[in-house]
């Protein structure tokens, strides 16, 4: 009789060998669809309401979320009543309507999140990186020269002279963005001090725009934005709601976040007090959160010498819960907003829980709240994640080392 002994022992290892190509095939999809969750809108919001029709407003005043900013949602409008040359800036639009009930202006929800979303996405992709990887040594070399890149370039971001210059261009846009906006920015006279910093810039540089903020913040390059930032920190220093002791301009990631969200929180609502003990909160938590990242990279990097270990899972767990931590983060500062209404808004309003998903009502406002590609991409990272385990589960101990 002939034995069929090799022969299963070769599909044996031969399905193995396929499931343990699967399951870090579906981590690179992973990896891919986090770095284009970081560059695409996770979520957007529009109002509607009767004076604004929809020939001039064809998808209400509408706004896109970013990881690491707000952004316009309004596009060229294609018209016969109306000829327009550029798109309404719908983020001002919104902050407009909203300041009437006492809500403070979009642009001061998230600084921490948005300040430190280059960094936090980095780290959940060596963390994808590192599920994949086979054999523990290339495993902890992958990871520790990972996490050792991203808390250098997170440490010298934050806090060191200059640092803002690391942070990527997104995030310094939609902050010189949210400066630029004023009620009356149609005449030369009027024009914020951003604005005409941004069109001197470019000028240099022979580039004519309009009087337009974000068109301008979009043809500017990153150092010309960060040049803006600083010449108009230097102008509002004297009357900065930040700390005296932060008054001078030092570029570091952390100070530049933390007199932008004092900016965003007076814009309407100038009160200096109330203002600075939100402010210390941000910036605390921003040190909490900077020093619970490098300590979830040396636990990782323990983990990771377990591969046989149920915990080497927690890997795997954090882009696993992206989605659902996106949401989280989201529900929570719309909960922010609506329940930190401001006194010297014109109306009074109860607090409210603003439309996580789905339609709603707010006076006489319509509001329509939905993921968009990039919530679509970090779901595509969390079920790719999830079936990645599952696979490779099923593999025997000695093939996931």
């Amino acid at each position: 009789m002939t034995s069929n002994a090799p022969t299963s022992s070769a599909a044996a290892k031969g399905g193995t060998a396929k499931a343990a190509l699967l399951f870090r095939v579906l981590c690179l999809v992973a990896l891919m669809a986090l770095g284009a969750s970081y560059f695409t809108p996770a979520w957007w919001v529009a109002l509607k309401a009767p004076n604004y029709p929809e020939h001039a407003f064809p998808d209400g005043v509408k706004i896109n979320f970013h990881v690491d900013r707000v952004a316009n949602g309004c596009e060229l409008r294609a018209s016969k009543e109306i000829l327009e040359k550029e798109a309404l800036d719908c983020v001002h639009e919104m902050d407009t309507i909203n300041h009437f009930v006492g809500m403070y202006p979009i642009a001061s929800g998230g600084p921490v999140e948005k300040l430190l979303s280059p960094f936090l996405f980095s780290f959940i992709g060596v963390c994808i990186l590192g599920f994949a990887v086979p054999g523990v040594g290339p495993r902890l070399t992958v990871m520790g020269l990972g996490f050792a890149g991203v808390a250098v370039w997170m440490t010298m971001a934050l806090y060191t002279a200059n640092g803002v210059q690391f942070v990527g261009k997104g995030w310094v846009a939609g902050l010189v963005d949210s400066l630029g906006r004023s009620e009356d920015e149609t005449k030369e006279e009027n024009l914020h001090p951003v604005v005409k910093q941004l069109k001197e810039s470019l000028a240099k540089s022979g580039i004519a725009v309009g009087n337009e903020g974000p068109k301008l913040a979009a043809a500017a390059t990153k150092a010309q934005l960060v040049e803006v930032l600083k010449v108009v920190h230097d102008m509002k220093a004297p009357v900065s709601l930040t700390d005296p002791t932060v008054g001078k301009w030092t570029g570091r990631g952390i100070d530049v976040m933390a007199w932008h969200y004092a900016e965003s929180l007076g814009r309407w609502f100038n009160e200096p007090v109330r203002n600075q003990r939100l402010v210390a909160i941000m910036t605390t938590a921003t040190h909490v959160v900077y020093g619970a990242v490098l300590a979830a990279m040396l636990m990782f990097l323990w983990i990771a010498t377990r591969p046989r270990s149920p915990l080497f899972l927690a890997i795997a767990a954090v882009p696993i819960i992206l989605p659902i931590g996106f949401l989280a983060e989201y529900s929570a500062w719309l909960w922010w907003y609506g329940h930190s209404l401001n006194a010297m808004g014109a109306f009074t309003l109860k607090p409210f829980m603003p439309t996580v998903f789905g339609d709603g009502k707010v006076a006489q406002f319509s509001t329509h709240s939905y993921p968009a590609l990039g919530f679509g991409l970090m779901m595509v990272v969390g079920v790719s994640m999830a079936v990645a385990v599952l696979v490779r589960r099923s593999l025997p101990d000695a093939a996931k080392d």
